[in-house]
């Protein structure tokens, strides 16, 4: 019983009035919380464009400085302000802490071995957990992810331990790049071939001196054509892609050349 109450000898005795006074703390910091983020929020949809990013950011700053600021006030009124409370406060503290940050120190460890071994770069290309973009910094915690919808992705650093993730250019500025086509099996696939290759080598996007290879796959629909070549700027991938498609299909055209339907469609005719 003795050792039961020790453990919480370093508690202040309540009374009512302190209970009132954590409560209305409490609530005095609550109110503020909502009325500095309805004003900022007001102001920021009033001020102009340029601003209104900035005064948003404001916004969860200030909601953490304020329930800080309430949190310094209660500990007093509930622990008695000694050396040896302090330092067990600041223990307990500290374990709460690293338990509930392991994973932030999991991601800072990883972004670390990161940067050491070059595993992604600013400026690369890469593919994580179905996202594929161009990472525009590396963080402590985690990368920033841009993708071709200019969508930024932020991904931490940790998944480097479980999941694969995909270089497509590693530190270079260029990069492979496939364009797909599908023809009718009854061609002339050699014709195929040499036109593919004219269309990838006479594109403005390629790399220059870099090699054009055109792979054909038999489908039991028709003929897969891939043409593998490597793009001049990481960031014209898609531009180059559209231009082998587009470009490619007119000559296809032009010498008459069938392009495959899709198996379904062929059941339906």
């Amino acid at each position: 019983m003795n050792q039961g109450l020790s453990a919480w000898e370093h508690l202040e005795m309540l009374v009512w009035r302190d209970v009132l006074i954590v409560a209305a703390i409490l609530f005095l910091a609550r109110l503020l919380i909502l009325a500095m983020q309805r004003k900022l929020r007001h102001s920021a949809e009033t001020a102009q464009p340029d601003k209104r990013l900035t005064l948003l950011r404001i916004v969860p700053i200030a909601r953490l400085l304020i329930r800080s600021a309430a949190v310094l006030v209660i500990v007093p009124l509930l622990v008695e302000p000694t050396f040896r409370n302090i330092l067990a406060l600041s223990a307990g503290l500290a374990l709460a802490l690293a338990y509930t940050l392991k994973d932030y120190g999991s991601s800072f460890v990883a972004g670390l071995v990161t940067v050491l071994e070059k595993t992604y770069q600013p400026g690369d290309w890469i593919e994580v957990d179905g996202a594929y973009g161009e990472v525009k910094s590396i963080d402590g915690r985690a990368l920033r992810l841009v993708t071709a919808d200019d969508t930024e992705v932020i991904i931490p650093h940790s998944r480097l331990w479980s999941t694969s993730i995909y270089n497509a250019s590693s530190g270079n500025r260029s990069l492979l790049c496939i364009a797909n086509f599908y023809l009718h099996p009854d061609h002339d696939a050699s014709a195929v071939l040499e036109k593919l290759k004219e269309v990838a080598v006479s594109s403005s996007y390629r790399a220059l001196n870099s090699s054009v290879t055109v792979v054909a796959l038999e489908k039991p629909w028709g003929t897969h054509y891939r043409v593998k070549a490597y793009v001049r700027e990481s960031r014209e991938q898609f531009l180059f892609i559209t231009d082998l498609t587009v470009r490619g299909k007119d000559t296809l055209r032009r010498v008459n050349i069938r392009f495959a339907q899709a198996p379904y469609a062929e059941t339906r005719n």
